[in-house]
């Protein structure tokens, strides 16, 4: 299997600015905010689905109701960070630390894996993970085009082999109808 493919991945969501200096109210959409908005982190900004070669320099972030204020190098008022709002927030994939973890993954990672049954037959691909309150779920793209939801727990997917990219699925009856 080839090299995996350089994804762009959003961290954060600018909602909107905060005061007079620039903050910007920021949408955390990442597990680790501490990593991603440390002072020094360079993030991408991509408007509108378009990647920009503009970046941001986290200067400073702070928890605020619920959200995170950002200082970003550059955003020198409330009119620059005006200029921002929704603007998504990014990294590269290149960027991710390994999760240490064999039966942990990026959800990179399993976007485009082939799934197929335990006795090999061929159900479909994965074209997301779903994140929910209850736990992951993998939105498979089915031969029939059909989307079909799996729960990522270790009874119903009991492998997943990068390397040969592919995850294999062991679905209860009635499951994958």
């Amino acid at each position: 299997m080839s090299e995996p493919e350089v994804q762009t991945l959003a961290v954060g969501r600018i909602v909107r600015p905060h005061g007079v200096r620039g903050e910007l109210v920021v949408e955390v959409l990442t597990d680790s905010p501490e990593l991603r908005f440390a002072p020094g982190s360079v993030l991408g900004v991509q408007r509108r689905g378009v990647v920009s070669a503009q970046n941001l320099t986290v200067v400073a972030a702070r928890q605020h109701a619920g959200r995170l204020l950002v200082q970003a190098a550059g955003v020198d008022g409330r009119e620059a960070a005006e200029d921002l709002r929704g603007a998504v927030l990014t990294i590269s994939s290149e960027d991710l630390e390994p999760t240490g973890d064999p039966d942990e993954f990026h959800d990179h990672e399993l976007t485009g894996l082939r799934v197929v049954r335990v006795s090999g037959t061929e159900v479909g691909t994965v074209q997301e993970v779903v994140h929910t309150s209850a736990g992951e779920l993998l939105a498979v793209r089915t031969a029939e085009d059909q989307e079909v939801l799996v729960p990522f727990v270790a009874e119903i997917v009991p492998s997943v082999d990068l390397a040969a990219g592919r995850v294999i699925v062991d679905p209860p009856e009635g499951l994958l109808d």
